[in-house]
């Protein structure tokens, strides 16, 4: 299995759990490894046949910027689902960090796999 990486993607959402997040968009770096069979593509060289980076990174942006989860970890669990669907990917690793969410951290998150 190839691999299609995303790396520092940043998106900002309505996100936490505490009645000041409700409030304000907070910025989150998102990090993708998207698993796929790259053969096709690389026999084709066509878009049409590869992971197209440009178009997922759109959309885990504006699925982002639409949501108003209280959890980095349901927001995760919603990308990999719509992402494994909506562009045929065989698997992924994302990480989401919020920078902002511990003053003394330069960030935390979550890490989640898929098959």
């Amino acid at each position: 299995m190839d691999t299609v990486f995303i790396s520092g993607l940043k998106a900002t959402s309505v996100i936490g759990c505490y009645d000041w997040e409700r409030d304000i968009r907070q910025t989150l770096v998102i990090d993708l490894e998207l698993k796929a069979d790259f053969a096709r593509a690389a026999e084709t060289d066509a878009l049409a046949d590869a992971l197209d980076y440009a178009a997922i990174s759109k959309r885990v942006i504006a699925v982002c910027d639409e949501s108003r989860f209280q959890l980095l970890e349901a927001l995760a669990e919603y990308l990999a689902t719509l992402l494994l669907v909506e562009f045929s990917i065989a698997g992924l690793r994302m990480t989401i960090t919020k920078p902002a969410a511990v003053a003394a951290a330069d960030g935390v998150g979550v890490v989640i796999s898929r098959p």
